[in-house]
């Protein structure tokens, strides 16, 4: 076993509970908003999820860590956006002959500390009943009583903007210019790289700029489209993506907001936002289409939402889907301009893939345009 798995960790909740487990990856210090992803695969691509970044995540399947890292096929982006890890049992080996190390180890090249040996369904059970709320793990600080002094200058989710920390500094492209029918703008509040693939692969050539690039510069390109990326922390403190997707939508181009991007366009159009209890998170949340009838299994990662009060007053959007386990805004659209959104991740990386039409409706709406 890794020696750093023997030294014991602290988790410890804004509300004063503890857990007690084995310290992994980097020995320290880490704090954030807890939340909990119930996917029984797919951690890497959760971990390098700009979406996650100042959490700290529960991985609630029984075993993490037992098929290793593979870095070529398996990241989101460029680094671990995650600020802390918390699971049962942790796998020292792994079993998959392509992987290219243990978890161990790349938590600590991208300095992850985390903690195992944690009763995680009852912590799942907690933050459900509780709500969100900050966390701080530590193998360093093992006195309660100080590691809450730590805790309590972590500032809270609600109201924080994030996606400026996580965005490129540069634009940059994606795809191959010679033959693809469509220049998209894509705005990066926190861009997975397979939502990229699925854009480039039906067609797309993609332009990817900063979060906070005016949108006077990126129409210089002469996009076809837009696209607005999923992303980190409250989005009622992103007035300034709000008013560069608000510009965006009245140009009358085809325009597609996932997660973050989904509550842009709700703010962009008067509907407010509001956090949620404890969010969700993980692959297996059923939503039903409303104009199909039909309900698909989505991958999502959200701690926030669109007021479906505001939606039914106005007279230019419409809900499109809605969750079936609490009945909360997953899609809308606008009826006055080609512009839609998806508060789950169709792209599914990791899956499942019942949603990835949505790419193919938003192809529809540029060979429309």
């Amino acid at each position: 076993m890794i020696m750093s798995q023997k030294k014991e960790a602290l988790l410890l909740l804004e509300d004063g509970t503890v857990y007690k487990g084995l310290a992994l990856g980097k020995s320290g210090t880490t704090g954030g908003e807890i939340c909990f992803n119930t996917g029984m695969t797919g951690y890497q691509e959760i971990y390098t999820d700009p979406s996650y970044y100042g959490q700290i995540i529960v991985n609630t399947n029984s075993h993490i860590g037992n098929y290793g890292v593979q870095l070529e096929d398996e990241e989101e982006s460029a680094s671990v956006k995650i600020r802390g890890m918390v699971c049962n049992t942790f796998s020292p080996i792994y079993s998959r002959h392509t992987a290219d190390f243990s978890l161990q180890e790349y938590f600590e090249r991208a300095n992850i500390v985390g903690v195992s040996n944690v009763d995680t369904r009852h912590l799942v059970r907690h933050v459900r009943q509780k709500g969100v709320m900050n966390a701080i793990i530590s193998s360093e600080i093992l006195d309660e009583k100080l590691l809450m002094e730590e805790l309590l200058k972590i500032p809270s989710m609600d109201g924080l903007e994030l996606s400026s920390e996580v965005t490129t500094e540069q634009p940059y492209f994606v795809g191959e210019e010679a033959g693809s029918q469509w220049r998209i703008a894509v705005m990066d509040y926190g861009i997975k790289k397979s939502i990229l693939k699925n854009l480039t692969s039906r067609g797309c050539y993609c332009k990817v700029f900063p979060a906070k690039t005016p949108f006077e510069q990126v129409m210089e390109w002469q996009p076809d489209g837009f696209f607005i990326s999923n992303g980190p922390g409250d989005p009622s403190a992103m007035l300034y993506a709000v008013e560069s997707v608000n510009q965006m939508i009245k140009t009358s181009k085809p325009l597609f907001g996932i997660c973050l991007g989904h509550q842009l366009l709700a703010l962009s159009s008067g509907i407010n936002t509001y956090k949620m209890h404890h969010g969700h998170r993980g692959l297996n949340h059923p939503v039903k289409n409303l104009v199909t009838g039909l309900c698909e299994i989505t991958s999502q990662n959200h701690g926030f939402a669109v007021d479906p009060d505001a939606i039914a007053s106005h007279p230019d959007i419409e809900i499109t889907h809605v969750n079936l386990n609490d009945k909360t805004v997953e899609g809308i659209r606008r009826k006055d301009y080609p512009a839609f959104s998806v508060q789950y991740h169709p792209e599914a990386s990791p899956g499942p893939h019942d949603s990835r039409y949505l790419f193919d409706e938003f192809i529809k709406l540029l060979r429309a345009s």
